[in-house]
């Protein structure tokens, strides 16, 4: 049997009640979570004009609904991650957008995300060793928009088979020019959520697909995959979630930009008001991972003016502006604040420093990609070389060990940083966080539905919405028909 009818035989008739409570509770803070991420997506002047051009996130047709939402909630970098894979943009948004139309009751929509969720996740991993990874590796949204759509309708593996064969026949591969410099990223979980739809329309209409394109010789990890992870698409089904990797956003930013975020508006705190002639210097000591994105975001970076797709990967912006104001949130990245000559005079003083333990303990933890090198053993080395090099190589192999998880209840994402402010009156001042606030870890699975009704209350979400978020395995149809549109009102 192919891994892909493996993978579409459990995912489709996965039920409610095969999911343990713990898994539905991180996919009810899952939903509050991406409902926030719409709706500040929503209120950026980039998202009106994708509301112009495609209509309201809510329509007639879920198939455009799904594609809008997804849109709106993914280009901010607000959206949540796992291993492996920017999950919630289509995980989420397309089974909301289903749910909605079809009149589906809580239990059924929070069984639609876990099952996109796995599906998405596994799919993501067995490629991760490969070119794209990230907010580029945009297939995630392929996986994740037809599993979302066909579970909130029931179809039986044979359609998710060919559906997914169909929608992985030609598989979306950004341009890192459009993706950084251009408005384009408004269009990477649109794009392939779009092409999903289509595929379950035409899976539907009884056109067949190539249920062995994952593991093919001339299929998808042939070409998308250095060290291709077959195994990784069906193993531990039932017992080993890739929900519970989750890692959800509090503010926008990419990898590595949230835990040096998170230091700074915490020296904010420590420090109070600070002016440009107070701070002579700012060292962020942080992983490979994030130095990498920060360099391949740098060259776009210009000032007032940047676009925003390179702009959430570069660390000195957000982290200027966290000392600055004690936070960071989307208001920041559009004018007139994005336009304030005082933060980009302190984010000239950023400077950014690899630390080897922080690398060291970003590959020892599951997500982005540790797991990953766990479960390719050797054969990691050659893309781990041609990733960073020889010495982050080495730190990789030392720190991931040679085993790989047989469950993710305990998983971490230790993308972390240190922030050092050097203060003109000669005060030093520094702050650590291995584990970003709300990302992968203990803190999250004792409090990521406090955490997450604070992220909707933060992007103007209604109080009595965020408060029955708790309560979504037991609302029924009508009720939560109603709460899906509350929560976008």
């Amino acid at each position: 049997m192919s891994i892909l009818k493996e993978l579409c035989r459990w995912a489709a008739w996965l039920r409610p009640e095969d999911i343990p409570a713990r898994v539905r509770a991180l996919a009810s803070s899952q939903l509050l979570s991406q409902l926030a991420s719409i709706r500040a997506g929503a209120a950026h002047p980039l998202g009106r004009r994708l509301i112009e051009g495609f209509g309201p996130p809510l329509q007639a047709d879920p198939r455009a609904s799904a594609c809008v939402l997804s849109g709106l909630g993914s280009w901010l970098n607000l959206d949540d991650t796992a291993y492996a894979g920017h999950l919630s943009n289509s995980t989420v948004s397309v089974p909301l957008a289903f749910a909605h139309s079809r009149g589906l009751d809580g239990p059924a929509l929070l069984a639609a995300v876990v099952a996109a969720n796995e599906c998405a996740a596994r799919i993501t991993a067995a490629a991760t060793l490969g070119p794209l990874r990230g907010h580029s590796a945009v297939h995630t949204h392929l996986a994740g928009a037809v599993s979302g759509r066909l579970h909130c309708e029931g179809a039986d593996d044979a359609v998710w088979s060919n559906a997914l064969g169909l929608a992985f026949a030609m598989p979306n591969w950004p341009l890192m020019r459009a993706f950084l410099a251009s408005d384009a990223r408004l269009f990477n979980t649109f794009t392939p959520v779009r092409t999903a739809m289509d595929s379950c329309d035409a899976a539907r209409a009884g056109l067949h697909g190539a249920v062995d394109i994952l593991e093919h010789p001339d299929g998808f990890l042939d070409r998308f995959a250095s060290v291709p992870l077959p195994d990784a698409v069906s193993a531990g089904l039932g017992e080993r979630w890739h929900t519970e990797t989750l890692s959800f956003k509090m503010h926008p930013g990419g990898p590595g930009v949230d835990a040096a975020v998170d230091c700074a508006a915490e020296l904010h705190r420590q420090l109070g008001p600070c002016r440009p002639e107070d701070i002579e210097e700012i060292v962020v000591e942080a992983s490979l991972y994030t130095l990498f994105a920060g360099k391949k975001a740098a060259s776009y970076i210009v000032g007032p003016g940047s676009p925003l797709g390179a702009l959430v990967l570069h660390t000195p912006y957000p982290v200027a502006t966290a000392l600055l104001t004690g936070g960071l949130t989307v208001n920041d990245f559009a004018a007139p604040l994005l336009n304030e000559r005082a933060r980009w005079d302190v984010a000239e003083r950023v400077r950014l420093v690899h630390d080897p333990e922080l690398t060291r303990a970003l590959f020892a933890s599951e997500a982005p990609f540790g797991e990953a090198v766990r479960q390719a053993g050797e054969a990691a080395g050659t893309w781990l070389r041609d990733f960073a090099g020889e010495e982050v190589a080495e730190l990789a192999r030392g720190a991931a060990g040679n085993r790989a998880r047989t469950a993710f209840t305990s998983s971490a994402k230790a993308t972390g940083a240190r922030v050092t402010v050097r203060l003109a009156d000669g005060r030093t001042a520094s702050r650590q966080r291995m584990i970003p606030l709300a990302a992968a870890g203990p803190h999250t699975r004792a409090h990521h539905a406090e955490l997450m009704r604070e992220k909707f209350l933060e992007f103007g979400g209604s109080p009595d919405v965020a408060d029955a978020a708790a309560g979504i395995e037991s609302m029924d149809a009508d009720t939560l028909h109603g709460w899906i549109e509350a929560a976008l009102r």
